[in-house]
């Protein structure tokens, strides 16, 4: 089988020389042109923007502890309610994933686990299965290492993603995979789309490329259409028998339900009570109508993060920081002021810090004329850190 590169033309050629030769000091020895082509052509064939891409990604991972990421213990309502499964594979070894979308009780989740949780056991079940796929190339090609993917959208609640933590969650997942996972899609098969999901999908398109739109096909509730497309890559062996494949489980299950899990209600019995009376990193205060919160933060050293936690009691809060170096006044990086909704869940986040700067974080509820807003809250400037940890934060 010709190997990928020897397909290419010329300066395309040359692009991966030039982007092999840029990024050397970052590769690891599985680093091999089809990893490279995937930056290549998420940038098309731009070598100095692949390689910012890349190198973003690495420190990324650096800060997600992703190599690692398979020692992390995933928290049991993960476990028990987060919807996907291996079905098995495509007509040419590709894994083939099942995730029934539909059932997915993101509120329910998002009240048992952070969002910083949720991101780092997406990236757990990307890697292992990206692991899958490099093995099975290595029997059947290139043509196996990439996903296919199936979500069935039956039971789809359009209500759960107009709540901001959730329709949030959503979006950091997506520009998470766009950023650190380009050209992984081989197929995407969206199934039994209510009318309401092109709502939905028209807010979340713009933040996928053109590469990862080209892959995705949208059916509604009709097998008919969505059926033979499916099994001209899947053979019926693969596709489970609830969606008209052969395939049960070892109770004869259609749904396959060992392996594939189909999420469901999680129980508010379960929910986070964010019992931290005794956490003493926590301030409590009010913030009095059209009034502010004003914090200060000097940051000497390379290696430093401001993370902040907050929630408030039954309504929104705008937040804000601005970073300003001490030399000049000029503001050299900014979380822009926007209102968050802290009463619904807690807001969660951290940014690398720059050195010699100061930072100037804000609550804002100038915008309110009626009401005080009551804030319980932790931000802090931690030390330089040698190695990179895994946070419980949001990217």
């Amino acid at each position: 089988m010709a190997s990928r590169s020897s397909l290419l033309q010329d300066d395309q050629k040359f692009a991966l020389m030039k982007f092999r030769r840029s990024v050397a000091d970052v590769l690891k020895p599985e680093h091999d042109d089809y990893y490279l082509l995937r930056w290549l052509r998420a940038r098309n064939w731009n070598p100095d923007a692949a390689e910012k891409m890349l190198r973003n990604s690495v420190k990324w991972r650096e800060r997600w502890g992703v190599d690692k990421i398979e020692n992390w213990k995933t928290p049991q309502p993960l476990l028990d309610y987060l919807v996907h499964g291996l079905a098995g594979y495509d007509k040419e070894g590709a894994p083939f994933i099942v995730v029934p979308f539909g059932p997915l009780d993101m509120w329910g989740i998002l009240h048992t686990v952070s969002q910083g949780d949720l991101i780092r056991v997406t990236i757990q079940y990307l890697e292992k299965y990206l692991q899958l796929a490099y093995k099975q190339s290595l029997e059947h090609g290139n043509n196996a290492r990439q996903l296919v993917v199936l979500f069935d959208m039956e039971g789809f609640n359009v209500k759960q993603y107009m709540w901001r933590p959730a329709a949030e969650a959503v979006i950091q997942l997506i520009k998470m995979y766009e950023a650190n996972y380009p050209e992984i899609l081989k197929y995407c098969y969206i199934i039994n789309a209510p009318k309401v999901f092109a709502f939905v999908f028209n807010m979340v398109r713009k933040f996928l490329d053109e590469y990862t739109m080209s892959k995705i096909n949208i059916y509604k509730a009709d097998p008919q259409k969505w059926l033979p497309a499916i099994l001209e890559r899947i053979d019926e062996a693969s596709l489970l028998k609830h969606y008209g494949g052969t395939m049960v489980d070892s109770k004869g299950d259609p749904k396959c339900q060992e392996f594939i899990m189909w999420g469901g209600k999680v129980p508010e019995a379960i929910y986070s009570k964010n019992d931290d009376e005794n956490n003493n990193d926590f301030s409590e205060t009010t913030i009095r109508k059209g009034g502010k919160l004003k914090m200060e933060f000097d940051c000497k050293d390379i290696g430093c993060l401001l993370k902040w936690e907050f929630r408030t009691y039954e309504h929104d809060i705008k937040f804000g920081i601005k970073c300003k170096n001490e030399k000049t006044g000029e503001i050299v990086e900014e979380v822009p002021l926007k209102r968050v909704a802290s009463h619904q869940l807690d807001e969660v986040g951290f940014i690398s810090c720059h050195p010699n700067c100061k930072y100037f974080v804000v609550f804002d509820n100038t915008y309110s004329y009626l009401r005080n807003k009551k804030i319980r809250y932790s931000v802090m400037l931690t030390e330089p850190m040698d190695e990179p940890d895994i946070l419980d934060v949001i990217d």
